[in-house]
């Protein structure tokens, strides 16, 4: 038996396994609310059906029982590819391995996996990935979108080959490694990581201005410019160079261009914490979420509450 599997021909090579791994990236090409993805997965399939079964029945046989219902995250769906592939092999070399274990083997993985993929790719690659890539092409970058469209899929399609040929190799022993673990440990790590770099974003993205005097000092003459000496000075025929050189002197020294100390609330926030301001925003809207508010009543809460602040002097521009 051993001797059949080593043989090239139910031994599928890095190209074909290519072959399927690029087919699969259409999984859902044709997605139907039947039996899901079960025609992109077939679709994938059959690169390693032809090899592997030479006679038109078989072929069908093979087919068919890649037609059963399937559907996971469309990314986490390349492991699975990699051990049904193992099991295929094994099958055409005439190991006995029915169709329900080979449906099963299935069953058991899309499940786990299909709720791993959102949290990774749907609520930290690509919202991560897209924030930054927005943030170039609203700074006038053109570079912004290119990195998106390059970067992801690189990401994407490396992913893919690589898990693939993990479950290729690892055979039916991926499903232990799975259960121990690994993959609820990188989708939390993943989720830490998207939440710290859109935090991060989270100043840059929000703008918000607190004009409102909170007080008005007088600060002593000598703690001020002196204008009219400058203006004298400039009037009297000095170097206009010296003039200024000396006004960036004063301005250097810590001397005031105003008579007169106003401070804003937006002064005393960024004293206490720069952003902090967005920040509170942004859990605010979250808090706001988990409390099952909907989203169109939090926006046109924001909207009413910017508009009544800019009028009461509150908020800015």
């Amino acid at each position: 038996m051993a001797d059949n599997i080593e043989n090239s021909k139910y031994k599928l090579n890095k190209k074909e396994r290519m072959h399927v791994a690029w087919r699969s990236q259409f999984l859902q090409a044709s997605w139907n609310f039947e039996r899901m993805q079960n025609i992109g997965w077939a679709y994938a399939m059959i690169p390693a059906l032809k090899k592997l079964y030479t006679s038109k029945e078989d072929r069908a046989q093979a087919l068919k029982r890649h037609l059963e219902f399937f559907n996971t995250h469309p990314y986490l769906s390349s492991p699975i590819l990699g051990v049904t592939l193992t099991l295929e092999e094994e099958k055409a070399a005439g190991r006995d391995i029915d169709n329900a274990a080979i449906q099963g083997v299935k069953i058991g993985m899309m499940g786990p996996l299909a709720g791993v993929g959102d949290p990774i790719f749907w609520a930290t690659i690509r919202p991560v990935l897209g924030a930054f890539a927005a943030s170039l092409a609203l700074g006038g970058n053109w570079l912004g979108p290119i990195i998106f469209f390059l970067v992801w899929n690189i990401l994407r399609m490396g992913f893919i080959w690589y898990t693939q040929e993990l479950g290729y190799v690892q055979g039916g022993n991926i499903t232990q490694n799975l259960s121990g673990g690994l993959m609820q440990k990188l989708t939390q790590g993943a989720s830490v990581l998207g939440m710290f770099i859109m935090g991060i974003l989270v100043p840059r993205w929000t703008t918000m201005n607190f004009p409102l005097v909170l007080s008005e000092v007088e600060l002593d003459p000598a703690n001020v410019i002196n204008f009219g000496e400058l203006a004298d000075r400039f009037n009297n025929g000095e170097v206009s160079g010296d003039v200024l050189r000396d006004f960036a002197e004063n301005v250097r020294s810590g001397l005031s261009t105003s008579p007169v100390e106003v401070t804003t609330l937006q002064n005393t926030l960024d004293q206490l914490l720069p952003g902090i301001a967005p920040l509170l925003l942004t859990l605010g809207c979250v808090w706001l979420l988990r409390k099952k508010v909907s989203p169109i009543t939090i926006i046109f809460g924001l909207f009413a509450i910017g508009i009544l602040g800019f009028v009461v002097g509150i908020f800015g521009q």
